[in-house]
């Protein structure tokens, strides 16, 4: 049995925050269908919360686009267009790269440590490992990037976008060859964050998320 992808963002201080991490997670594993009508009853009975954390999570989810709004017509997931890729690709090539570059020059020694834990697992990848896990080891060490910078702002916006290219990536999930290869392939950018080289962490960055773009497009 494989273990629950949790989708990273911000932290849960408050119900409202828990139901939309929940909400949220649920909507880029397309467990809530694209284009399917939102219930806030069921999302209540599911997620044994109450009416107002649930619509606080959706309206955050609306402001992130994952989540659409229509007058007297209700709430709906948000279509997943494939089209959608080279545009988020585009500023993902921005900005991941930048925070590849500030995460090699601001990375503390706490964060030295989880990039090293973060190192090792990936050696540890060995045969067909399970793809949520790997999905699910994907998602840290981006996360772990993110954090890196010490830039909230930029670490906010850059979840909100790898949200939407991973709801394509769960698309594809079936069709794409190299899962493994993808993930394996973020040992050179850590190594390049742990030894405080910016030069080397972009360049890392910005041939996965090219190799990225290229690979879903194959799929799809």
């Amino acid at each position: 049995m494989t273990q629950p992808i949790h989708i990273f963002s911000r932290e849960s201080s408050s119900l409202s925050e828990e139901a939309y991490v929940a909400i949220r997670t649920m909507i880029i594993r397309l467990e809530l269908k694209p284009g399917s009508l939102i219930s806030e009853s069921e999302l209540m009975a599911k997620l044994r919360f109450g009416r107002t954390p649930i619509r606080e999570a959706l309206r955050a989810l609306a402001n992130e686009r994952l989540v659409e709004v229509y007058p007297r017509r209700g709430m709906f997931v948000s279509s997943v267009d494939v089209k959608d890729l080279a545009a988020i690709s585009e500023v993902r090539a921005v900005l991941e790269i930048k925070a590849a570059e500030l995460a090699a020059l601001r990375s503390t020694a706490a964060d030295h440590v989880i990039t090293s834990e973060l190192i090792n697992e990936i050696k540890a990848i060995k045969g067909l490992p399970d793809m949520a896990k790997l999905i699910g080891l994907d998602q840290r060490i981006h996360h772990h990037i993110y954090e890196c910078t010490h830039n909230e702002f930029l670490a906010s916006s850059l979840d909100n976008y790898y949200g939407h290219a991973l709801r394509i990536w769960f698309l594809a999930l079936d069709q794409v060859a190299g899962l493994a290869e993808a993930v394996i392939e973020h040992r050179t950018l850590l190594e390049a964050i742990s030894r405080n080289d910016p030069a080397a962490a972009a360049k890392a960055m910005r041939e996965h998320i090219e190799g990225f773009e290229t690979s879903i497009r194959k799929s799809l």
